[in-house]
């Protein structure tokens, strides 16, 4: 491992606690990182301090030692219920892991408490245990920080707590207002008293995260790390040990090839990213029946309560692979980790950076590699794996089903890429694609309206028929097939009406249609000279006015009388429809 310091900590300007250099020094870090180094001073010195600097540079202690011995420094000692510090953080692996290395550091301060509070848990005892033990320094996520203000009819007066506030951090800036937490941290600022220090970090800077440096920081002092070496461009964001790789294949080959290098790297601990939800959900099944004698685990957005468990777990391994969204992406840090692999190419440049921060981090090496389409060659035999997963949908309604909504939010993701010039929903071929899912048939979706695939062959089987191999699970869907059996025949011999549109407007479009094709008819066969036109667009004209109540009935019936009169004047005059006048 090569560091990249910046002196010892014994060389800072202000000298820091016995106690914390003694954590330091067990820790094994006797050097400050460059982010470190130049953030810690200026936050001593009481200023308020915006820092961009490359994932995996050691933002974490950049603020969690200026915090611990800002409030070491308080003339006045808190009391159990005063609140001295906050770190707000956007995902909660990402607050367990800055709870666990701020646990390090107050180990030797007994005066101080510290209290996590994040989704997936009860809240309820959250304000027990903040009640009994209290919480000096409060690491959360936004939305349960923004919640527990409002849990003063529970016993906790939070907005009184954080009077004595010297510290607010925000972490992962960026990307805490990409996931829409803008009106939350806006919420808990209104809180905090104005008289603090605060701290924002992240790995890249954007217009959103200049808004709030402008509204929750005075005169900051703004930090851009950059790593030294030719890496160190004026863009670079991704660390220098990191060795970045692509790999082009077709869409049907993509998958093989994930397996055929999982295999080959079965000792390794690996990140597989995927685009959303569903396929986290579907490949990880796939990848547990396909790479065998390694741990595969599985963990996105929507998981509510194995998350931060699962997270822990995997932290733990030597080797391993956890299949995962981009709630992985931004600032977790699992030890080791030698590979990132990126199934689905990640909507921005920004995702990418925060992908591949996860290896390569604070100085160790690491690798990262992206799947493109298309490509020439493959590896491995595309059919055995893909009639392993076929035959996995066959026994299992679970996988089916899974593999038909991965494909869904795939082309869905694919469609709302930022780099629309490239990812074009119109080049992508659907039927490649559905085989290197292997989906047994095309789902219905928007997207695949109209159009033919015949180099996509559907399994000669009624998917209504595949059970799922939870008995509980198929149970409920019989029972709710006989309840639609039932209503089917009940309904047999009624008359039918389009879904979900009322027999009035039903009735209101035909004779709108009837009106059109009457209309079309005139136009194209019919000799009405230009001015007897003008007196029936007139006509249509006052009835469209007349039914969106623009004018009376009175005056409608004005308007036709007056029209039907030029009319007839017309008629007396000789004007037949075959004259030329």
């Amino acid at each position: 491992m090569e560091h990249v310091t910046e002196g010892s900590w014994e060389s800072l300007p202000v000298p820091l606690h016995p106690g914390v250099l003694g954590v330091l020094q067990e820790l094994g870090f006797p050097y400050m990182t460059p982010v470190q180094s130049a953030t810690i001073p200026l936050f001593l010195k009481n200023k308020d301090v915006a820092a961009e600097a490359v994932t995996g540079s050691g933002k974490t202690l950049a603020f969690v030692i200026p915090i611990l011995e800002i409030l070491l420094r308080r003339e006045e000692k808190l009391k159990k219920s005063q609140v001295g510090a906050i770190i707000i953080t956007p995902t909660r692996e990402l607050a367990i892991q800055i709870d666990e290395v701020l646990s390090h550091f107050t180990q030797p301060f007994p005066q101080f408490s510290q209290i996590l509070w994040i989704g997936g848990r009860n809240p309820g005892e959250d304000v027990a245990r903040f009640k009994e033990q209290g919480g000096n320094i409060i690491v959360a996520t936004p939305g349960r920080l923004e919640d527990m203000f409002r849990r003063k009819a529970e016993g906790l007066d939070l907005a009184s707590c954080v009077r004595a506030l010297d510290v607010l951090v925000l972490d992962e800036a960026d990307r805490l207002l990409d996931m829409g937490f803008e009106a939350s941290i806006n919420t808990i600022l209104e809180f905090l008293p104005k008289q603090r220090r605060t701290g924002l970090f992240s790995a890249t800077q954007t217009q959103e995260v200049e808004n709030l440096v402008r509204a929750g920081l005075r005169n900051p002092v703004r930090i851009s790390v950059k790593e030294k070496g030719l890496a160190a461009s004026s863009t670079q964001k991704t660390p220098s040990r990191l060795e970045n790789y692509y790999m082009v294949c077709k869409a049907d080959e993509k998958f093989n090839q994930l397996v055929h290098f999982l295999r080959n790297h079965k000792q390794e601990k690996h990140l597989v990213f995927f685009s959303t939800c569903a396929c986290v959900e579907y490949y990880g099944k796939a990848l547990e029946a396909l790479v065998k004698s390694v741990k595969i685990m599985c963990i996105h957005g929507k998981m509510k309560y194995k998350r931060n468990k699962i997270f822990m777990e995997f932290r733990k391994l030597p080797s391993g692979i956890l299949v995962c969204t981009d709630v992985m992406a931004r600032g977790i840090d699992i030890p080791e980790v030698n590979w990132v692999l990126q199934y689905d190419p990640p909507s921005n440049a920004s995702a990418f950076v925060h992908r591949c921060g996860r290896t390569a981090r604070i100085g160790h090496g690491g690798s990262a590699l992206v799947f493109l389409l298309p490509m020439e060659e493959s590896y491995i035999n595309f059919l055995a794996i893909n009639q392993k997963l076929q035959s996995m949908a066959l026994a299992d309604r679970a996988v089916f089903e899974k593999g038909m909504k991965a494909f869904v939010s795939y082309v869905q993701a694919y469609a709302k890429h930022e780099c629309s010039l490239i990812f074009r929903l119109k080049d992508l071929d659907f039927a490649r694609l559905a085989r290197g899912f292997a989906l047994l048939r095309m789902p219905k979706m928007p997207e695949l309206r109209g159009k033919q695939f015949p180099d996509f062959v559907p399994v000669d089987v009624n998917t209504d028929t595949i059970p799922f191999k939870d008995k509980i699970r198929e149970k409920q869907r019989q029972k709710l097939l006989e309840q639609q059996r039932k209503e089917k025949t009940a309904n047999e011999g009624r008359r039918k009406f389009i879904k979900n549109k009322a027999w009035s407007k039903q009735k209101a479009k035909k004779e709108k249609k009837k009106k059109m094709n009457e209309k079309r008819k005139r136009e194209e066969g019919s000799d009405i000279e230009d001015e007897d036109m003008e007196e029936l667009l007139n006509d249509t004209r006052l009835l469209k006015k007349f039914k969106k109540g623009k004018i009376t009935e009175e005056e409608f019936e004005k308007g036709l009388l007056t029209s039907g009169k030029r009319r007839a004047k017309t008629a007396d005059l000789g004007i037949s429809d075959s004259e030329d006048c």
